[in-house]
């Protein structure tokens, strides 16, 4: 375990350093650069912007200013925004409550109905809930998840009043129901796409479990249908699900930038579209690395996960 801990760190140090280098440079070479929100004020001339771009180290060649930026990091500073001055670790961390509180509900959601789909799919293959779950998720996939989250405002908000259309909580009424009804459509369009991923290879799972020669064993042995299917088939499904989860953190977190737009949910993807609106680019800096060193740590997790539910595997 040691050894594999420090081999995954190593890794993910190169890894980290290879997406700050393509992320610095790309953002570097938009139209306008860093100072493009600036130049948009009419009073602005051309000598406040080099003024202001020597103010801000931006005069320099490129890869001095990508070794200052992150050598800035590594002792924990991560720059300031350009809208207002804050640290970047500040203004994210006045959103990462927001989407992890999206993320979770959402996930927890598509896991629980996305597993209890491909099972049911799997113990009953062609039948008509197979053929309905697997054309709702067909067509799951296909939707933008903007379209779903549109539609959900439109008849759950508009047309019936049940929900609310947007904001994580009503002004003046911070409860925790209060919460928990701005969290309800959002988490169920986030989820969506989701729940058919996750049915569609739970189902795939469950049928190569099915078919091992272990479980044709324990049923020789006279054990009931439901002690084979929750002892033996759904177990040994999940292994590679577990997987799955730490690699569908990535999609994860794409869909909650485009729920959070639509939702007007104040996390870090509706602050990292503000922040391309702005061109803040140490806040869009910031957020490229966490949530890379956030898939890193997903991945990393899901395989420790793993090695303990599976003694068979040896991390090495």
């Amino acid at each position: 375990m040691p050894a594999f801990l420090l081999n995954r760190l190593w890794q993910s140090l190169v890894l980290l350093v290879i997406v700050s280098i393509i992320g610095f440079t790309v953002l570097n070479l938009i139209p306008g650069g860093p100072l493009a929100q600036f130049a948009l004020d009419p009073g602005m001339t051309q000598d406040d912007l080099d003024r202001l771009a020597r103010q801000m180290g931006l005069d320099r060649p490129l890869p001095v200013q990508y070794l200052d930026w992150a050598g800035k990091m590594l002792v924990g500073d991560w720059g300031n925004s350009f809208r207002d001055g804050a640290p970047v670790l500040d203004v994210i961390g006045r959103h990462i409550f927001a989407t992890f509180l999206l993320m979770g509900s959402s996930t927890a959601l598509s896991i629980a109905i996305g597993t209890w789909i491909g099972i049911r799919g799997a113990t009953h293959r062609y039948s008509g809930f197979d053929y309905t779950a697997t054309i709702g998720a067909m067509i799951a996939l296909s939707i933008p998840t903007f379209w779903f989250g549109l539609v959900g405002i439109y008849i759950f908000s508009l047309k019936l009043g049940w929900l609310p259309a947007g904001n994580m909580y009503t002004i003046g009424d911070g409860s925790v129901l209060n919460y928990l009804h701005h969290l309800i459509l959002p988490s169920i369009v986030l989820s969506l796409v989701n729940v058919a991923i996750w049915s569609r290879y739970m189902r795939s799972a469950t049928l190569d479990v099915i078919n091992q020669d272990f479980v044709k064993t324990a049923r020789a042995k006279g054990l009931t249908e439901r002690r084979v299917l929750m002892k033996h088939v759904v177990g040994n499904a999940l292994l590679p699900m577990i997987t799955l989860a730490g690699m569908q953190l990535p999609g994860i977190l794409g869909g909650a930038l485009v729920t959070e737009t639509v939702f007007t949910w104040p996390g870090m993807g509706r602050l990292f579209l503000d922040s391309l609106g702005y061109s803040d680019y140490p806040v869009i800096m910031g957020l490229l690395m966490f949530s890379a060193i956030l898939v890193i740590l997903g991945n990393l997790l899901a395989d420790i996960v793993v090695a303990l539910v599976d003694p068979r595997i040896r991390l090495g």
